[in-house]
């Protein structure tokens, strides 16, 4: 049984492997076929994210620790949780939009105001021209209620998105983010996974430059980054044939 828990368990097997059939690639443990924290077979929809998966597994010494799971974490997430509410899913990212990072700008100072630029212009330029979804700026935080045309845009955008698995790493991605169009742009490949971070923490890292860096943030923001990136990593698996 996998387990998702805070905290570590013992090792209760010898081999993990994965074994094809009509759900994907079902992880196995000794030869028995695993499950998820709601007692749903733990399949993967593609080979290389199985592998991946199984490789997890594998790599735990006595002790089985959630915390250095990052890809089962996120299966057990999307077959448990995503799966059987897609559809709230993809409402919650198009409120993301709603109020996105990328759309609130600084009035001042002026190197700020440079600094978000050349990180959300691209990403608001790329909606427009990909998406077909304008949205409005704002300077500070005032709400700016965006046009129905660009939310109906993410919405349809996110509607041709018909995999759980991608769907749960996209929500992961724009919850750590801040920003839907920074993770669909990333997803569609138009930002490495390097450029998403940066641009999502462009305010964090030109505070840095200015006051220094804070060990206690950078610290989380690694933390979340690593999330991110095993997100990414969750995404590209699971599209891969």
């Amino acid at each position: 049984m996998a387990e998702n828990g805070a905290g570590a368990t013992k090792r209760f097997y010898k081999q993990a492997g994965f074994e094809a059939g009509e759900g994907g690639f079902a992880l196995t443990l000794d030869g028995r076929k695993a499950r998820t924290p709601g007692r749903a077979p733990l399949a993967l929809p593609t080979r290389p994210l199985a592998e991946a998966v199984a490789a997890e597994w594998d790599a735990q010494g006595d002790s089985v620790d959630p915390t250095t799971m990052p890809l089962t974490r996120l299966a057990n997430s999307t077959i448990d949780g995503v799966a059987p509410r897609a559809e709230e899913v993809r409402a919650d990212l198009v409120r993301y939009a709603g109020s996105d990072l990328v759309v609130y700008r600084a009035a001042e100072p002026e190197k700020l105001v440079a600094e978000q630029a050349a990180a959300w212009d691209p990403v608001h330029a790329w909606a427009h021209d990909e998406l077909g979804a304008h949205f409005v700026l704002s300077e500070g935080v005032m709400f700016v209620e965006q046009p129905e045309a660009a939310l109906s845009a993410i919405r349809a955008e996110l509607a041709r998105e018909s995999s759980p698995f991608a769907l749960a790493a996209l929500h992961v991605m724009t919850t750590l983010t801040g920003s839907v169009l920074i993770a669909l742009m990333h997803a569609a490949g138009r930002l490495s996974v390097e450029e998403a971070w940066r641009a999502a923490h462009a305010d964090e890292f030109f505070q840095e430059s200015r006051w220094g860096e804070d060990y206690e943030a950078a610290e989380r923001r690694s933390r979340r980054e690593a999330e991110f990136r095993a997100a990414s990593r969750f995404l590209a698996l699971a599209r891969a044939g």
